[in-house]
Order: C-alpha cells, then sequence, then structure tokens
C-alpha cells in the first residue's frame, strides 16, 4: 500500500503529514456524504482522511494526478468509508454539474462540499502576468467554486454546510502570488454572500485561511527562487502541516459550529490579521 499519511514534496520542504494517530474520532460526520473538490492531495487529502475518520463517506475530485488520487482512495478506504474518485477539471462547468450528478447518483445527496482545488503561480511584477495567466487563476480558483457549488446546492438540504478554502494572502496581500491572492479574495467575498443567501434554507457557508502549509502547491516557488522555498514559515517558527488544518473543517462541517455561517477560521500559524 502507498503512503497514503505522509508525503515527500520537495528536498526544499518536510514532509507533508496528512493524519496522525493523535487524532480522536468521535462520530461527528457519522452518514455524511462529502464532496471535496482538489481531495487528492494537500489540505484537500488531509481533510478527506479526517472526515472519514469522523464517519462520512467522501468523493473527491482529481485533476490528473492518478497516483496521488489512488493514494487518496486508499487513506479513505482504510479509515472505513466509502470512497468516490471523479475526475474533473473544475474550471468547466458541465464537469463540475457532472462530478455532483455521480455523487448522487451513488449517495442520493450531499451533506457537506468542500471548494478546495485551487492554482497559484508566482510572479516577479504585475507586467510578467499574461492575460492566459490571469484568467487561469480565476478559472479554477473562482469559477470552479461557482460551478461546484450551483450544482451541489439543489442536492443539499437543511444543515447542510459548504466549506471554502481561501487563504491569509486575501487578508494580508502577497506581492509575489498577485493573481491568486486577488481570486482569495474572490472567495472571501463570495463565502459571505452566499452565507447571506442560504442563510433560510439552512445551509451553512464558512471558510478556512490557511497560511503556509507544506503542500503541493508550494513547489511553484522553486521555478521563481528557491530561497522562497527554504525561508518560508509563519510567526510560529515553521510552516503548517495539512493535518493541523484539516480539523477546522470538520469543525464547519459538523454541528459543533451550527451558530457558524458567513464567517472565517484561520489557521496559519500567528499570522494575525483583521478579518
Amino acid at each position: 500500500m502507498a503512503d497514503i499519511y505522509t508525503k515527500k514534496i520537495d528536498d526544499l520542504m518536510p514532509a507533508a503529514e496528512y493524519i496522525d494517530d493523535s487524532y480522536k474520532a468521535a462520530a461527528k460526520l457519522a452518514g455524511k456524504r462529502v464532496l471535496i473538490s482538489g481531495g487528492d492531495s494537500g489540505i484537500g487529502r488531509a481533510v478527506a482522511l479526517h472526515m472519514a475518520r469522523e464517519g462520512a463517506d467522501v468523493a473527491f475530485i482529481y485533476h490528473k494526478d492518478e497516483t496521488s488520487a489512488q493514494e487518496a482512495r486508499e487513506g479513505i478506504e482504510a479509515e472505513g468509508a466509502k470512497a468516490l474518485v471523479l475526475q474533473a477539471d473544475i474550471s468547466q462547468s458541465a464537469q463540475c454539474d457532472a462530478a455532483v450528478q455521480s455523487v448522487v447518483q451513488a449517495w442520493g445527496g450531499i451533506d457537506v462540499l468542500v471548494n478546495n482545488a485551487g492554482f497559484q503561480k508566482p510572479y516577479r511584477d504585475l507586467g510578467d502576468i499574461s492575460d492566459d495567466d490571469w484568467t487561469a487563476h480565476f478559472e479554477v480558483n473562482m469559477h470552479g467554486y461557482f460551478y461546484l457549488t450551483r450544482a451541489a446546492l439543489p442536492h443539499m438540504e437543511r444543515g447542510a454546510s459548504i466549506i471554502n478554502t481561501a487563504s491569509i494572502n486575501a487578508f494580508v496581500g502577497n506581492a509575489e502570488l498577485l493573481p491568486y491572492t486577488t481570486t482569495k479574495g474572490a472567495n472571501v467575498a463570495f463565502t459571505r454572500a452566499l452565507a447571506k443567501q442560504q442563510m433560510d434554507k439552512g445551509i451553512r457557508v464558512n471558510e478556512v485561511a490557511p497560511g503556509p502549509i507544506i503542500t503541493e502547491i508550494q513547489k511553484v516557488f522553486k521555478d521563481l527562487d528557491p530561497d522562497i522555498l527554504r525561508t518560508m514559515k509563519a510567526p510560529i517558527g515553521r510552516m503548517g502541516q495539512p493535518r493541523e488544518v484539516a480539523p477546522a473543517y470538520v469543525y464547519l462541517a459538523c454541528q459543533d459550529s451550527s451558530f457558524v455561517t458567513g464567517q472565517t477560521l484561520h489557521v496559519n500559524g500567528g499570522m494575525i490579521c483583521n478579518g
């Protein structure tokens, strides 16, 4: 069996840790049906494993990496949960519709939607950003969230939860990640407006804003400047692990957070901000 709980990502970063024995489940999501975009790796895989351990059946969307998707499937099933693996490009509306329909056909509905898949690319200056790159960031990081949520909402009932992955960058800015930071700001606005729109329907909408976390998405800095990876850390003195972020998603997915909607949980190692 592949190593489903840790993964070496880059020589400049420690291995990513997705879940460990210290996380004790309490059946907080027993019987729930979860759909996660970008659930094969990084924060998405950690969320998938934690929710599976809490008793949920987990469907996840991956883009291209079949090996990573198989590892995530093995991890979910090792937790005793059902896994549904869906290949899709979430920047395409029709593919989001098809992914949601696959979950509905298999399990009858969706109780928790986690919009997590993301794209980022660093640049030294605004003039370095091409039209295509600018558009690509919005297609994945914002359009994908909209398409998947629009497709899922008709199959979600009162008590359901939508959780979006934002970023510390939306609140403090990032000079090298200008397009990514802009889309994460859009995620924040989307979360707050959708929470108000869905409130009367009993569907809660929140977001998690991670700080620097050890995930595959960080490797993009290697080509721009390897020193960014070597020195990347939060005020606490290190980068965070995916397993340290995932419990925030569990909290927002379960009834422990029944009085929480339209909010941001900051899991960022001491990067204090207002918002």
